[in-house]
């Protein structure tokens, strides 16, 4: 070997060595970057007349058949997540079988109530505690019906956020596109436009899910699990418009909602549809589908409390449209107005405590001139039979059957709480296949302990190159003495 041979065999070396240095510091101050791919040195032989070893380029390590496999599971994780947290606040709203808050528990305490003041009807204490039991009640499922609305109209506001963020990501995804084409003609290295691109789809598909399909020049294309293109070559434009309360008689189906529009055209924004399973998905389903069961099976609670205490052969002094104890909004229950009936459903104001509160009403009726007399026990009676009768009731969620008070309200606490186990159980198994992709992802990553034996290895070829040169340097002190 000639010292020319020699000097390019150790200097390209010691090159080589540099710049794999150079690539195991990016990967151990990555190592916890969940968006940074790990490189590696590509080196071939320098060639026939130029000895050493030649840099070919840095290899991005990324298995795409796992990172898509991770990222479906994560976009059905995520929309668990969203349908958990509406179930957990919706039983939190109408509460448990041991909460002495629940609608379940109010009725109880209003029944009990009602006996107490029968037993002893012209005690004005236990009429007015008669009425206080009523107002809470009243309250506990006006309550869960705001909070339902509450929901929903979070939900709408979810919605018109996460199309925002959709909108800014595809158009920077097109930029990082265009970039990362520009950087591999000019034979640069785009990797790490590459991890900036990875970043922003992993955002979109938690929102919805991606089908990530290569294109030409380094650019990909990206498409929802129902096929919709949202980037191919061109950014799409997703158009929502939000409301400021998205109140029970608002749907997508009277033009009161609005739906979502791609390109303007309009979407189907159902379970199941070709947004697929994420976040925003879920959110349309919490809005158009969950709370809309929700808000009916509330109703039909609402309304059959309503129409227990408005019959007038239990009540003489009513009239056919006078409203009872209970009322939608202080007026007679419309049978054609019946959605949102447990939003407005109010204790009548002549025996509530913050209002009138001639509770001596309860036991002698509403509509009576004056005081009856103090024994007759007859109304406060026929209220609790007035819970006991079974009535016909139906909605989405408890189906159509006969019950009495308590049964409805026993069965409208077993629904959401049903629901929230359905919905945890979902969770769980999707935060398993999550957190095992998430691994085998993960694994495909920065491993600091091979990084580090690896720059041993590296420091071990450079001394050697380095020897090399040292050598070199002395025969050629050496020849310039002689």
């Amino acid at each position: 070997m000639s010292i020319s041979s020699a000097f390019n065999s150790a200097f390209s070396g010691l090159t080589a060595a540099g710049r794999a240095s150079d690539i195991v510091a990016q990967n151990l101050a990555n190592a916890l970057n969940p968006a940074y791919a790990r490189r590696s040195l590509s080196l071939g032989a320098g060639g026939d007349f130029i000895p050493g070893v030649k840099v070919n380029g840095v290899d991005r390590h990324s298995d795409l058949a796992i990172l898509a496999s991770r990222r479906s599971a994560e976009a059905e994780m995520v929309a668990a997540e969203t349908r958990t947290g509406f179930f957990d606040s919706m039983v939190r709203a109408v509460g448990t079988v041991d909460d002495p808050y629940s609608i379940s528990s109010r009725l109880s305490n209003f029944d009990s109530a009602a006996l107490e003041a029968a037993s002893q009807p012209d005690s004005m204490p236990r009429l007015n505690a008669l009425s206080v039991e009523a107002e809470g009640l009243v309250r506990s499922i006006s309550d869960a019906a705001d909070t339902l609305e509450s929901q929903r109209t979070a939900a709408d506001a979810s919605i018109d956020t996460q199309v925002g963020t959709i909108n800014q990501t595809l158009k920077e995804v097109q930029k990082l596109n265009s970039r990362i084409t520009l950087a591999e003609t000019a034979g640069l290295s785009p990797n790490a436009l590459l991890d900036q691109r990875d970043a922003l789809i992993d955002t979109v598909n938690e929102m919805i899910p991606l089908n990530v399909v290569q294109r030409d020049n380094g650019q990909v294309a990206l498409f929802s699990e129902g096929g919709i293109i949202l980037l191919d070559g061109q950014a799409a434009e997703l158009s929502f418009s939000p409301v400021k309360l998205a109140m029970p008689n608002m749907t997508q189906a009277n033009g009161l909602l609005s739906g979502l529009e791609v390109n303007g055209i309009a979407i189907d924004t159902r379970a199941n549809g070709p947004l697929g399973s994420g976040t925003l998905a879920a959110q349309f389903e919490i809005r158009d589908e969950l709370s809309v069961e929700a808000q009916e099976d509330l109703d039909a609670m609402a309304m059959d409390l309503i129409q227990r205490f408005q019959d007038p052969t239990m009540d003489t002094t009513l009239g056919l449209t006078d409203p009872g104890i209970f009322t939608d909004g202080q007026a007679y229950f419309d049978p054609a107005n019946v959605t949102g009936i447990a939003n407005r459903i109010e204790l009548h104001d002549s025996v509530a405590m913050t209002e009138d509160a001639e509770t001596w009403r309860l036991r002698d009726g509403l509509y009576a001139a004056a005081p009856g007399e103090a024994g007759d026990a007859r109304l406060l009676n026929s209220y609790t039979v007035a819970l006991e009768a079974s009535r016909t009731v139906s909605s989405a969620g408890l189906g159509t059957s006969d019950m009495t008070a308590t049964v409805l309200s026993a069965s409208l606490l077993s629904r959401f709480a049903q629901d929230k186990v359905s919905a945890d159980q979902t969770l769980s198994f999707t935060s398993s296949s999550f957190s095992e992709l998430e691994q085998l992802h993960q694994s495909q990553g920065v491993d600091s302990d091979y990084e580090l034996q690896n720059l041993m290895l590296i420091e071990q070829a450079y001394a050697a190159n380095a020897k090399m040169m040292t050598a070199i340097d002395e025969m050629m002190q050496t020849m310039l003495r002689i």
